[in-house]
């Protein structure tokens, strides 16, 4: 007989029995409210290959998180509320020229400090920008703005959508790369500590 798996278990109306691997290594069982223990214990065995590798692979990116962070500083409270300062004077007339080359209105422009969003554009068209995209090249900040005012005409992210982000700027996709990558790195200097 194995090794007992722990875990984690949320029962919901769910009609299926879900693994997840939290970043932590932490298994969480998703199973429906009636779902006898037997029957999720089961797929735990059935699936303890899976389990061993995610859980492996989670460990790994601690390791290269950990690594990452004993090598480099955090962004300052300081330093935060200069980019905040900067991109409330720098990002209202770059919005602008792109909404009009779009030919589109927008409303307020916030700025805040995000966990998890560069940027977001509410129904009434009130833009929401993370202060921390200043520490990308210009032409990211400018895909930011971008990709929130193509909100404006397409508020979803479809084939049409896309192709009007491409429309504006045709090397977008290498902008993704940037915030998939570097911008993870900022993100985890300015929350690494909270």
């Amino acid at each position: 007989m194995g090794e007992q798996i722990r875990y984690k278990l949320a029962r919901s109306r769910r009609k299926t029995i879900g693994l997840e691997i939290r970043p932590d290594g932490e298994l969480i069982v998703r199973a429906p409210l009636r779902a006898p223990i037997e029957a999720i214990e089961k797929v735990i065995r059935d699936k303890a290959d899976w389990i061993s590798k995610h859980r492996k692979i989670a460990a790994e990116k601690n390791r290269e998180r950990e690594k990452y962070l004993a090598n480099m500083e955090p962004i300052t409270p300081e330093e935060i509320d200069a980019l905040a300062d900067r991109m409330l004077t720098e990002f209202p007339p770059r919005v602008k020229e792109f909404a009009l080359h779009l030919g589109v209105d927008y409303g307020r422009i916030t700025i805040r400090m995000q966990r998890t969003r560069w940027g977001s554009c509410s129904s009434k068209g009130n833009l929401n920008f993370n202060c921390l995209i200043m520490l990308a090249p210009k032409e990211v900040q400018d895909y930011i703005i971008v990709h929130e005012l193509c909100h404006r005409i397409e508020m979803n992210h479809s084939k049409r959508f896309w192709a009007l982000v491409e429309s504006v700027m045709p090397d977008y996709r290498d902008s993704e790369r940037w915030l998939d990558t570097e911008g993870k790195k900022v993100l985890l200097r300015a929350f690494y500590n909270n």
